[in-house]
């Protein structure tokens, strides 16, 4: 089955980042990519928070919806739109991954339970939990090829949650990201491999690179890791683009038997 991920450099003007991201999904979709992800915060990087919040909107009324519901249905693909900030029931924002069906229907929605709320030094400082409600449901997603597990970006450094959604039949999960530089540099493939060994799963990693209109810098290096942890497909650079990979289901089933590391939990006493 062939894939897509796209990388962006999303900027604060939804309207300019949703036509970039449908132009490049129609270009996967043309080159029959059937699966097609995009990253984080796809149509809109803004870490000011009284700025996003002027630009958010609650789900029932965001036209973007409609746009990627309307893509997904006229490309007959499904389609990962990373995540998008909302708002959500109490106003603050949530950070959800959208997945829409070749129907144009709504297979899932998953809200970033783990918060980036770190001191990386130099002055680069984050508080999602600030302006975020963290979600609290694991999430997977019945496609027609495969079981499909849902992740957002700082979520990688669970592996409990990763663990969960290979334990509930994902064979595929998706880490749709906008990872600092710093933390790129030095954790992003690394970390995604982990992951892959870990669950024998299919790991998709869509990416927000480059430096954005708000300020904020990310790496980039969108990739796709097999079952066995090996990198099949990468983009060496931040620019905006598509990673396109085949993979094969039934690879993750092999792994598994190789290595039944999900089926081998012990209890275990302390400290």
């Amino acid at each position: 089955m062939k894939i897509a991920l796209v990388q962006m450099r999303s900027g604060i003007d939804p309207a300019r980042n949703i036509d970039d991201v449908e132009a490049m999904v129609r270009e996967a979709a043309a080159s029959g990519a059937r699966f097609i992800a995009t990253p984080e915060t796809t149509h809109l990087v803004q870490r000011d928070p009284s700025e996003l919040a002027k630009l958010i909107k609650t789900p029932d009324i965001d036209p973007a919806l409609v746009r990627f519901a309307d893509l997904a249905d006229g490309l007959n693909i499904d389609l990962l739109i990373g995540s998008m900030a909302l708002t959500g029931p109490d106003g603050r924002a949530v950070n959800r991954s959208m997945l829409f069906g070749p129907e144009g229907q709504t297979r899932a929605t998953y809200d970033k339970i783990h918060m980036f709320d770190v001191s990386l030094g130099a002055g680069e400082n984050y508080r999602e939990s600030d302006t975020y409600q963290p979600g609290s449901r694991a999430v997977t997603a019945d496609l027609d090829a495969f079981k499909l597990g849902l992740t957002i970006c700082y979520d990688l450094r669970f592996a409990a949650l990763y663990r969960r959604l290979a334990k509930a039949g994902a064979s595929v999960i998706t880490v749709p990201s906008a990872f600092t530089q710093p933390t790129g540099r030095a954790h992003w493939e690394v970390l995604l491999r982990a992951r892959a060994i870990e669950t024998g799963s299919y790991i998709l990693a869509p990416a927000q690179g480059g430096k954005h209109e708000d300020g904020r810098k990310t790496w980039g290096h969108s990739m796709v890791i097999d079952p066995w942890g090996e990198v099949i497909a990468h983009l060496d650079h931040d620019e905006p683009g598509i990673l396109y990979a085949e993979i094969d289901p039934a690879k993750s089933v092999k792994a598994r038997d190789r290595i039944p590391a999900l089926l081998g939990d012990r209890d275990f006493e302390g400290p």
